[in-house]
């Protein structure tokens, strides 16, 4: 490690644990050969606003080393809520406390993956003149970081269609673990079918809405893993409790898996049914599992729903409006899915997605603004 220069780098944002964990894989990979590198995560305790729920970032990167500092950081809420003027009020504080950990830090670089969460350090990590890197999940530019562009060097995106938007820009793709790119194609279907349902790792009430009225029906034929999320989880161990023994059987409950284990759920997977989150659907495209998606219905640009059309261009996924979604519209869909599953493998058999080496040229990029 002789004559090895010690390099400090700062991660932040929100929503963007398993992103994060691919940078941390890769810059652990390259440990001393050209820096040594310290690793800082910058970021909120909570997940929901007044929900006393903790972010998988918070909770997931003291176990693989790296320092975590946590802030208090408002948000421009879409809607106005209880916690809107909250959310607004927290602003200050957020900037102020970004402004003691950096100086706490000293960071060479920071790295940040978009959300309220970051836009303080993003900024205050400039006017401290540390080199600033964006990295946006989505198919477009999302809000937080387009209001971080003008303290930003670069902006990496993970899609071609963002590149127009920002001089800044420079296609990446979105990091993959390295564990989810390792993961085999499928070659046949387990007996029963396995369904693997999640909402993102916060879970979604209506999908699990969804879910729980033909519940009973889809454990007739198919074994379900379902990722429910923390505030639904306590109801849906009662119903599972209440299932006849065989059902009971078929039926998995999690309310959070740990990102480090859920390649294991992957592997097992036949069908997915989910949310449209960019870190979600790089999975599905990366371990060529057929899907259903269900994007988040919100009306902000570079929403859900283009992540989800990128997974139907790529040939592995059929997208559903939630506006006009019933339980048995997806329990019908899912056994369309089915019944097409082999074709859908076959089809995309070899196919590569563009975020196998995101992780590397997301990290060449942070070594390249070191010093600069």
């Amino acid at each position: 490690m002789k004559n090895k220069k010690n390099v400090k780098l700062a991660l932040t944002g929100g929503h963007a644990a398993t992103t994060a964990l691919s940078i941390v894989e890769e810059v652990i990979r390259r440990e001393g050969r050209k820096y040594c590198w310290d690793i800082y995560w910058i970021g909120t305790k909570k997940a929901i606003e007044g929900k006393n729920v903790h972010t998988l970032e918070s909770e997931i990167f003291s176990k693989i080393g790296v320092k975590k500092y946590s802030i208090v950081a408002g948000r421009l809420q879409r809607k106005l809520s209880i916690w809107t003027l909250p959310s607004l009020l927290k602003m200050p504080l957020g900037f102020t406390q970004a402004l003691a950990v950096l100086l706490r830090v000293k960071p060479d670089v920071i790295l940040s993956f978009g959300g309220y969460a970051a836009f303080p350090v993003v900024v205050v990590g400039s006017l401290l003149r540390i080199p600033v890197i964006l990295h946006d999940q989505t198919a477009g530019i999302g809000r937080a970081n387009r209001l971080s562009l003008p303290f930003a060097k670069f902006v990496a995106v993970s899609r071609k269609g963002a590149l127009s938007l920002s001089k800044k820009a420079i296609l990446i793709g979105n990091p993959v673990m390295t564990q989810i790119t390792e993961i085999s194609e499928k070659e046949k279907l387990s007996r029963p079918p396995v369904v693997f349902v999640l909402g993102g790792s916060r879970g979604s009430t209506a999908l699990n809405k969804l879910i729980e009225s033909v519940l009973k029906k889809l454990l007739i034929d198919f074994r379900l893993i379902h990722i429910v999320g923390p505030i639904d989880y306590s109801k849906f161990v009662k119903l599972r409790k209440g299932l006849p023994s065989k059902l009971k059987n078929n039926y998995e409950i999690y309310d959070r898996i740990d990102p480090m284990q859920i390649d294991g759920v992957y592997k097992r997977a036949d069908i997915v049914v989910s949310r449209a989150g960019a870190n979600t659907v790089s999975e599905i495209m990366a371990t060529k599992r057929p899907a259903i998606l269900i994007p988040l219905p919100i009306s902000a640009p570079y929403d859900q729903s283009a992540n989800a059309q990128n997974a139907k261009e790529f040939g592995i996924a059929t997208v559903l409006d939630q506006s006009d979604l019933t339980p048995m519209v997806l329990l019908e869909t899912i056994k369309s899915v089915l019944n097409s599953w082999k074709s859908v493998v076959g089809a995309t058999k070899g196919k590569k997605t563009p975020d196998l080496k995101a992780s590397k040229k997301l990290v060449d990029l942070v070594e390249d603004s070191i010093g600069v």
